[in-house]
């Protein structure tokens, strides 16, 4: 009886593809300044270094559904990157747990997993390898990956030559090369051209057509808005709020309204 209901239970679908419970993600700072290497190793040995705890999230839960979109929204520093890696299992939160179900692709940071003394065309093998693929199955999607990142003239040119849109279209080709359960976007896209993000927002679209499920982090509302149909708010690690996109998107806004007039009425 007990291994029928194992059994059970292994097979059935969870219910949230991401389930986040009260996290907590700790930093130490430190409280001085060490000019070189060979000072940290000295105050390390005598114990003297003195760290300050930072506390980057703090008792945070979010549950997400297959195919739902979602927007991490806040002010810098508010902790939504920190929430996308710990997401990513990039981070291991101090308190709480992560549970992910499913294949991830991240673009979190510009050029992250992209070697830069290495061409366009090596990358994406790189790439391609790292994410689990054959190199056949590379070799197949290649025309597509190189016509979806409009980098045909540039293949063979080291990365480290590249702008940052190019970086930016070469890592979305390839993250998106096959349709991930999961998609995790930390606002790579701010720096294509509009051409570029429209071609993305539209692959972005068709994904969640076909049953991705989307995070993004982005300080763009408009693209918020049209991408998007849940949202959470951070603030200093903590949440603000979170639920209906458009209720907690207008209650972001109308707070950051607020405070600009009171800091204008108090410059007077």
């Amino acid at each position: 009886m007990a291994d029928e209901i194992i059994t059970t239970a292994q097979e059935s679908a969870p219910e949230y593809v991401i389930d986040v419970d009260n996290i907590t993600i700790r930093f130490n700072k430190a409280t001085e300044k060490i000019n070189d290497l060979k000072e940290y190793f000295v105050k390390l040995v005598k114990r003297q270094l003195m760290f300050q705890e930072f506390l980057a999230l703090q008792d945070v839960s979010l549950k997400i559904k297959k195919g739902e979109a979602w927007a991490i929204i806040g002010t810098n520093g508010s902790g939504k990157s920190t929430l996308l890696k710990a997401i990513s299992k990039i981070l291991k939160p101090y308190k709480g747990t992560v549970k992910v179900n499913g294949s991830v692709a991240s673009l979190i940071e510009l050029g992250a997993g992209i070697d830069p003394r290495l061409t366009a065309r090596e990358n994406i093998y790189l790439n391609g390898c790292l994410l689990g693929y054959s190199k056949k199955f590379i070799e197949e999607r290649f025309d597509e990956i190189v016509e979806f990142a409009e980098l045909e003239d540039f293949l063979d040119s080291p990365v480290k030559n590249f702008s940052s849109g190019m970086k930016s279209r070469l890592g979305f080709a390839v993250a998106t090369m096959v349709e991930p359960d999961i998609l995790i976007v930390d606002e790579v896209l701010a720096v294509g051209d509009v051409l570029f993000r429209k071609k993305c927002m539209a692959k972005m679209r068709q994904m969640l057509n076909n049953g991705t499920t989307l995070i993004i982090v982005s300080h763009n509302m408009s693209q918020i808005r049209e991408m998007c149909n849940k949202a959470i708010w951070l603030n200093k690690g903590k949440v603000v709020m979170q639920g209906d996109m458009t209720k907690v998107c207008d209650e972001y806004l109308a707070t950051i309204e607020e405070k600009k007039a009171s800091e204008k009425n108090n410059k007077k």
